[in-house]
């Protein structure tokens, strides 16, 4: 995913068709949370993250491998595609893979899911500022090329995950780029909506529709190349609180009250193309939104997403971190264990 467009450095992903139903049982609406550095309430947010990703990691260790045990794995060969939220940037701790500038984490979800499910190989090679057009071309990156994405895939591979999207005409960019800069113009508004509309048309609203096309070219492809892979694309989680809460937070999430409501409308549009995406070309969709209620930006100790500000042992702004990424591969898991 990315903070401005052209910018091929780590970054983010992400008209409004018909909405699904998005909200979960009805909660109490949760509190703001305030974390500020130097706090008891910090540290113990440190000290959890820390913990998660430590025992992640240590999972990762132990975990047997096929050919130690005699056990054989139910995926010989697994390839993860994506841009950021696959790849991880700043997750403790990175994996020193090639090229760095993809800022791959050894705790983002495909290698969760390559331990737990204990597949036979794995590829990784997901990269972060990556678009529908880095599966098939070559993206250049502050710290080297990362070749396109499908050179990855082979006939014999039988599990591959996409995440990708959010990137494409610079959707995701735009939203942390630009709205939190406009907060201050009307704080109980919508003015970043308001900015990115033109003639009455919501211009980001229109091109995340046309997202789900390139994205299902994407997925023809990937059936080519490796015909008998199972194939799941993994929606984005949720950033913004869930409708209808009532809760902002201003000093993490940085966004106008209107445009908390719109940012997830457009995120919500595009994981809508993603599954349409996903049901027309033979995969199938992992949905992190009901996943994810509750673990937003806002969420505190509970979040799955880092706000505004980068933490360089959590996670980039506006990115997953490592309970967000265990998150997801769990997730992932349910959903192929469905399948089943």
């Amino acid at each position: 995913m990315r903070t401005s467009r052209g910018d091929h450095t780590t970054h983010t992903d992400f008209h409004a068709p018909a909405r699904r139903d998005r909200t979960a049982p009805h909660t109490r609406p949760r509190t703001r949370p305030r974390t500020r550095p130097g706090t008891r309430r910090g540290t113990r947010l440190l000290t959890t993250l820390g913990a998660l990703t430590l025992a992640l990691a240590m999972t990762l260790a132990i975990t047997p491998s096929a050919s130690a045990t005699g056990w054989q794995p139910r995926f010989g060969h697994y390839v993860a595609l994506g841009d950021s939220y696959t790849s991880g940037p700043l997750v403790p701790l990175p994996k020193p893979t090639a090229p760095l500038g993809c800022a791959r984490s050894t705790t983002n979800y495909p290698t969760i899911l390559a331990a737990q499910t204990h597949v036979g190989s794995f590829r990784d090679v997901s990269c972060g500022g990556a678009a529908t057009g880095h599966m098939t071309e070559p993206q250049r990156t502050p710290l080297g090329t990362n070749p396109p994405q499908l050179d990855a895939l082979r006939p014999g591979t039988d599990l591959v995950t996409l995440g990708i999207g959010g990137n494409d005409e610079g959707v995701f960019g735009d939203l942390v780029g630009i709205c939190p800069g406009l907060r201050d113009e009307n704080p109980s508004g919508s003015p970043c909506r308001d900015h990115f509309t033109e003639a009455g048309t919501d211009t980001l609203a229109e091109a995340v529709a046309r997202t789900g096309e390139r994205v299902g070219a994407v997925l023809d492809e990937i059936a080519a190349a490796s015909p008998r892979a199972t194939v799941l694309v993994v929606g984005y989680p949720r950033i913004t609180p869930a409708p209808g809460t009532g809760v902002t937070c201003p000093d993490v999430l940085p966004f106008a009250d209107g445009d908390l409501a719109w940012a997830d409308d457009i995120e919500t549009a595009l994981n809508d193309e993603l599954r349409t995406a996903s049901e027309n070309h033979g995969a199938s969709f992992v949905d992190m939104y009901p996943a994810s209620y509750g673990h937003d930006a806002c969420a505190g100790l509970q979040a799955w997403i880092q706000g505004k500000d980068t933490n360089p042992l959590v996670a980039m702004s506006y990115h997953p971190n490592a309970a967000g990424m265990y998150g997801v591969a769990t997730e992932i898991r349910r959903t192929l264990s469905a399948g089943n």
